[in-house]
């Protein structure tokens, strides 16, 4: 298996994908909504509102595009405050350092960070391996509520072993998401044991990286849901031409495990910063 090293100008393009899946999501959050939403590019990234406590609310993939001068960075605090939000910055530490020292001096505070994690994709990972009893599909719209039923189960259970746990939204608001989600034309992967939904995942494709998100529900962990789902979205990014699978996990998180087992390396952190 190939090392993968992840330059800036890697890192540029995963947060130009990132931006992209979320302005995207920003858009679909609108035509669900009707509502008063924006979506604002920032130095390379998007500044963006959904709705109250949205996942979609933040600002993403900024500082490898230039450094927001002050009336930038006011107009954008202006718009979240004008719809009674904090604003949170999810900043690469490969993007301009220019860009953290601004916002610390702008009040902006260290809340947390996550982990970008990454994987060549390959034509050996075309092999779909799934443990006995689970069985991995491709779930269409027919299915969708019991994809979503099992994804908001995993939400509202995280598995943490012990950690902090610092994604917590409404389950209404995480289903909204979901929709969003689904709406930008992601892909939806249904995992189930012994024929019982037990786990799902997605997977978006843009600029030839592939980004996956997952989730297992409680009663169905340690059995190799999360590795089948993994293995069922590498082989479909594969054929799809996809040169590169990334994840974003909590640090230290079994679902970081679970990916680094699989192989994929750790490429960068983004510290998450609020003000």
């Amino acid at each position: 298996m190939s090392a993968l090293f992840c330059d800036t100008d890697l890192a540029r393009r995963i947060e130009g994908a990132e931006a992209g899946f979320i302005t995207a999501a920003l858009a679909a959050a609108q035509r669900r909504t009707g509502g008063t939403g924006f979506a604002m590019p920032v130095a390379g990234g998007v500044a963006g509102f959904a709705e109250p406590d949205s996942p979609w609310n933040k600002v993403a993939g900024l500082g490898f595009a230039g450094v927001p001068d002050e009336d930038e960075l006011a107009r954008i605090e202006d718009a979240f405050a004008e719809r009674g939000a904090a604003v949170q910055v999810e900043l690469s530490n490969l993007a301009d350092p220019a860009v953290g020292e601004l916002l610390t001096g702008r009040g902006y505070r260290l809340a947390s960070y996550e982990n970008v994690l990454g994987l060549l994709v390959s034509g050996g990972d075309s092999e779909r391996v799934t443990p006995p009893g689970v069985q991995v599909r491709p779930s269409g719209d027919d299915e969708f509520d019991v994809w979503l039923e099992v994804i908001l189960d995993a939400v509202a259970h995280p598995d943490t072993e012990g950690l902090p746990w610092l994604d917590d939204f409404p389950r209404q608001v995480v289903a909204d998401a979901e929709r969003d989600i689904a709406a930008t034309g992601a892909r939806r992967y249904l995992a189930l044991v012994h024929g019982v939904p037990a786990g799902g995942a997605s997977m978006g494709i843009r600029d030839g990286i592939a980004s996956f998100s997952a989730g297992t529900a409680p009663a169905f962990r340690r059995r190799g849901v999360q590795s089948a789902l993994l293995a069922a979205r590498l082989a479909d990014a594969a054929a799809d031409g996809c040169e590169l699978a990334v994840v974003t996990t909590q640090p230290g998180s079994p679902s970081q495990r679970n990916v680094q087992r699989r192989g994929f390396e750790l490429l960068y952190t983004r510290a998450v910063l609020i003000r």
